[in-house]
């Protein structure tokens, strides 16, 4: 009898093995990184900064993006030129991690001193499949979502996204520090985020419209003592529970966008849950913070690796 039931136990083991199917999405692993080396201007210093990239090391970066096409991740860090003035941000990088690397991300406070001029900016840390403006310009200083291309082709239904993370979050004061001189305090508590968002879009007349299909998602709220290894985040097909408190458990109309066919940069306008739907792109984001941008609370880290889909 008890051999029985170990055999039992041993082919359902067998079987749960093959019914749930773990992959990576490209460079999931976090232990390819390319880096290009800037000089900012001398009116800031002049100094010479790593902006590194989740990317393979020998990729060659042109003047339009900074997510090369083999790669579908980009980061908040960025390349910012105006009027003359070049200045390189960096809030997201590799750590060493057992044989391997993992990504750090951090919320901090990148102050410019040039002078008399004094300048503060939140900056929180993200990765994201989407593509980021290289370089961001002043046009797109009073609506930073628009200097990202956000999501990518996908056509999968998941069980869930997987990840591996640890966190630091300090549960401070939020600040609000939007490239100005001043630094304003604001209510409230900041959380890294876990973010999975499957979307069926099409385009009308230059608009791009989505339904939501599916959602993964979780506040990181507390800080960890260890790594939280193969981190379990279940897609929710359709519409989710009313009243939920996640990122993005409502829909979004005007906060993100993505380029239409004629090359121009529009909101993506989700217009409704249709969870029966197969999706065309799915938007996956890792973030040390919650709020919007230059809103956060510096020291806030998040570490994340080998983020996969459970099939």
């Amino acid at each position: 009898m008890k051999k029985t039931v170990l055999t039992v136990a041993l082919l359902w083991c067998v079987v749960m093995s093959y019914a749930q199917r773990l992959e990576l999405l490209p460079y999931g692993d976090f232990d390819t990184w390319a880096v290009r080396y800037i000089t900012e201007s001398g009116f800031l210093g002049g100094k010479t900064k790593a902006l590194y990239m989740i990317a393979p090391t020998d990729t060659v970066y042109g003047t339009k993006y900074t997510r090369c096409k083999k790669s579908p991740w980009s980061s908040g860090n960025a390349l910012a030129q105006s009027m003359g003035i070049t200045k390189v941000s960096v809030s997201v990088v590799p750590e060493k991690r057992g044989d391997g690397y993992c990504c750090r991300m951090e919320t901090r406070l990148d102050t410019v001193h040039a002078g008399t001029l004094h300048l503060n900016a939140l900056v929180t840390g993200s990765i994201y499949t989407g593509i980021l403006a290289n370089p961001v310009t002043l046009a797109h200083s009073n609506d930073p979502n628009s200097a990202i291309d956000m999501g990518m082709p996908f056509t999968k239904r998941p069980k869930a996204l997987v990840l591996d993370y640890k966190a630091v979050i300090k549960n401070g004061t939020i600040i609000k520090a939007a490239a100005s001189r001043k630094i304003k305090k604001l209510e409230g508590l900041d959380a890294g985020q876990i973010v999975m968002v499957l979307q069926y879009r099409w385009e009308e007349k230059g608009h791009i419209y989505a339904y939501r299909v599916g959602t993964a998602t979780e506040y990181i709220r507390s800080s960890t003592k260890d790594w939280q290894n193969a981190h379990r985040v279940p897609v929710v097909y359709g519409e989710l529970p009313e009243g939920a408190d996640q990122p993005w458990s409502t829909l979004c109309n005007n906060r993100f966008k993505a380029r239409n066919s004629k090359g121009k940069m529009v909101c993506i306008e989700e217009i409704g849950w249709r969870g029966d739907l197969e999706p065309t792109h799915v938007i996956v984001q890792v973030s040390s913070g919650c709020q919007q941008p230059f809103t956060g609370c510096p020291g806030n880290i998040v570490w994340v690796d080998n983020i996969g889909m459970e099939y």
